[in-house]
């Protein structure tokens, strides 16, 4: 049995508790900051309020303050903070983790560097913290924590710079429910789910215009969202080539985005543009809801400008991501251009 410490008792963070408690593990939840009322409630009873699942029993439970008592012993780490907690785990988290623990990221999004080149999270740890040794790993690929929650099977991959480490990872986690592949391509990995959310709000656009056309919500038409689906899908390959990495993390790009449209905080914000509101009148409604694929969508626009800028791509090559950037960035509402999505192969 092994000892996994889990940093962030947000909704994916906490589903991993299912199969690490699957395999028999002891599991240490700590919450950030801004986790204090779901620990404390998790404390009394194994509610999670976020979640709105019941968690496995034997999990401990710690506030921040604790987290050096929590990973005495572990054998491993798990990040389960957003893209909005990335620095706070940089700063507060990372400088207590022992060198050599290995630490599993369930954390998607990306940074940018000056020269508009993509940098992963793990990278940017690494980065930020030059000297340390740190065994830095990710999770990428389509899996909702809910159906996490709810056993339901998936298939991810795990992402890191040694495979034996992966292997081990692997070997934690791994259930008849939740299925891990592994890659040394962390960067590509991490873009291909990363990119995956701004899409997910382009694909979502047709929910609203089909709730718009018919005149009440819940309504949709599928070959607009199909459309969008293709679109974004061929404008991800694009992106990946650009990173220059592997074509395979499409795989996982694609089914994450297959998850994402279905439901969640993407979705909404894209249905909301769908209906002709601006971003401003769409976050409006949704004030207090972090939108992670907005920073994404804003990053990976800023990104390809400089790309395009610097010669290695053209605008007509991304007709939805960045009509997707002109949604958010420039207030202008839904239109999208479907012509240039027509092409000849």
């Amino acid at each position: 049995m092994a000892i996994i410490t889990i940093v962030g008792a947000g909704q994916m963070g906490s589903a991993m508790s299912y199969p690490a408690r699957h395999n028999g593990h002891q599991v240490r939840l700590v919450g950030t900051p801004l986790d204090r009322d779901i620990i404390k409630r998790l404390k009394e009873d194994n509610y999670h309020t976020n979640l709105k699942r019941t968690l496995p029993e034997g999990i401990a439970y710690y506030q921040i303050e604790e987290l050096k008592h929590a990973l005495q012993g572990a054998d491993a780490l798990v990040s389960g903070v957003s893209s909005f907690g990335v620095d706070w785990f940089l700063r507060q988290a990372l400088p207590q983790v022992p060198d050599g623990l290995p630490v599993l990221s369930v954390t998607k999004g990306l940074m940018v560097r000056e020269d508009g080149s993509f940098q992963s999270y793990p990278a940017y740890y690494k980065e930020q913290l030059p000297g340390r040794q740190l065994s830095l790993n990710a999770v990428g690929g389509p899996c909702t924590s809910y159906e996490l929650a709810d056993l339901d099977p998936t298939t991810v991959c795990f992402c890191g710079e040694d495979m034996a480490v992966l292997r081990e990872l692997k070997a934690l986690f791994s259930t008849d429910f939740y299925h891990i592949s592994l890659t040394r391509d962390v960067l590509g990995l991490e873009c291909a789910v990363a990119f995956k959310n701004l899409y997910a709000l382009g694909v979502s656009l047709a929910i609203g215009l089909s709730e718009a056309r018919e005149g009440k919500e819940g309504l949709e038409h599928y070959n607009s969202q199909a459309a969008l689906f293709g679109q974004s899908v061929k404008e991800m390959r694009r992106l990946l080539k650009l990173a220059k990495v592997a074509d395979e993390n499409l795989v996982f790009g694609a089914g994450d985005l297959y998850v994402t449209v279905f439901g969640g905080r993407t979705r909404r914000i894209g249905t909301l543009l769908g209906r002709g509101l601006t971003f401003d009148e769409a976050k409006a409604q949704l004030k207090g809801v972090t939108l992670e694929s907005v920073v994404i969508a804003r990053r990976t626009a800023k990104a390809l400008q400089k790309m395009i800028a610097a010669g290695l791509t053209t605008a007509d090559q991304f007709p939805l991501l960045l009509h997707c950037d002109q949604l958010i960035s420039q207030g202008k509402t839904v239109d999208i251009p479907w012509k240039a999505f027509e092409e000849e192969y």
